[in-house]
């Protein structure tokens, strides 16, 4: 096995024997490798601390094209100190690893290993969680699939007299082609859009009244529910911390 440098996240851990993990780790240049961390579970391991999720720098191993490949070292590039010691952060950030695998899992796109480091390290800046959740979803869509239509009427085109945004439709609805879908308000619909469009990288300002987000991740999970047929253990917990947190 030749030694590699490698730039990644690990986005999920499982123990393996008494005292080694086995990690996935999402790469900006393979995708997502099985990496085995031997000993680190025991206290005087050198690799114990890099051996967990969201361990994010760049991977020094032994690598197997065709099987685990084997941890050597880890070069931190962010430790995402802000998200570990935040119970909400840490939740979210959970909650983003779970989905992105996911995703990675149905469309090995490049793109998606720099939009979710980018939302990572905006919630590890302090930008509030959920908003920049709710972004990434939005643009996750176009990889599974199912994007929204957001510049024009989802059933006639028209890109005039938006009312509103539908689940069941796919997109904005205009006036005429509006039946009895529930109407968000214009906040809403303009930042679903500009949430779609945004640099993520690049954002510096989010202030959003507490209404305009209810209703973004309100219509984000009905949309996921109804259409991706993902099922996210750490979806539920965060509903209840942010029940426990509102």
């Amino acid at each position: 096995m030749e030694i590699q440098k490698i730039k990644g996240i690990v986005i999920s851990e499982t123990n393996y024997s008494e005292s080694s993990k086995i990690l996935n780790v999402l790469t900006k240049d393979l995708g997502i490798i099985g990496v085995i961390s031997k000993g680190c579970r025991k206290l005087k391991s050198n690799l114990r601390s890099v051996s967990t999720k969201l361990t994010y720098g760049m991977f020094n191993i032994y690598y197997k094209k065709d099987g685990l490949s084997t941890l050597i070292s880890v070069d931190i590039e962010n430790s995402f100190n802000n998200i570990k010691t935040d119970i909400t952060k840490i939740s979210y950030a959970s909650f983003l690893l779970e989905l992105t695998e996911q995703v990675y899992k149905q469309n090995d796109h490049n793109d998606i290993f720099e939009l979710f480091i980018s939302a990572l390290l905006k919630i590890n800046e302090g930008f509030d969680p959920i908003i920049i959740t709710n972004i990434l979803e939005l643009k996750y869509l176009d990889y599974l699939g199912i994007r929204l239509m957001l510049d024009g009427c989802s059933i006639c085109g028209n890109s005039d007299d938006i009312v509103t945004i539908s689940a069941k439709h796919g997109g904005y609805l205009c006036k005429d082609c509006l039946k009895d879908d529930r109407v968000f308000s214009q906040r809403t619909i303009k930042l679903m859009r500009m949430f779609y469009y945004v640099d993520i990288s690049k954002i510096t300002k989010l202030d959003l009244h507490y209404d305009t987000i209810k209703e973004i991740d309100t219509f984000l999970d009905e949309y996921y529910d109804e259409y991706t047929g993902l099922y996210l253990k750490s979806k539920q917990f965060l509903k209840n911390i942010s029940k426990i947190t509102s």
